[in-house]
């Protein structure tokens, strides 16, 4: 089990992006820039799925993932891999689908994307880049 640090959720609330990278079954990568994110707990990571293609088919395949935080207020950056669930139903596909709609009815929320958080790496420049923190 994980547990974030204050720093590591002050992060996650202030990534201006997510970038989303996600894998096929034959390791094709794919990566896209995400902004329906949120922190959900200490183990979990909600992502809305306004309009994946190839990453839903990756994670259909593959269900791994790693989001890429970093911004001008993040205070460094992290690398945060995972578990992936994808729902089309049930009460947290419901909640996550309320509160994309109260962005904007023009966003579908076709599934959530439930990420159980495994690991966290620091990836900023210098001699512990890479190095795994969680």
């Amino acid at each position: 089990m994980v547990k974030l640090t204050p720093e590591m959720k002050e992060a996650f609330s202030k990534a201006p992006v997510y970038p989303l990278a996600t894998a096929s079954k034959a390791g094709e990568p794919n990566v896209v820039p995400m902004k329906s994110v949120w922190l959900v707990d200490d183990e979990t990571v909600w992502v809305a799925d306004n309009y994946m293609h190839k990453s839903l088919a990756n994670l259909k395949e593959n269900p791994r993932a790693a989001i890429y935080l970093w911004g001008p207020e993040t205070k460094g950056c992290l690398q945060v891999k995972g578990d992936v669930e994808v729902l089309t139903s049930g009460p947290d596909y419901e909640k996550m689908r309320a509160m994309v709609k109260a962005k904007s009815e023009k966003y579908p929320a076709k599934s959530l994307i439930r990420i159980r958080i495994t690991d966290i790496f620091t990836c900023s420049p210098g001699d512990g880049a890479g190095k795994k923190v969680l």
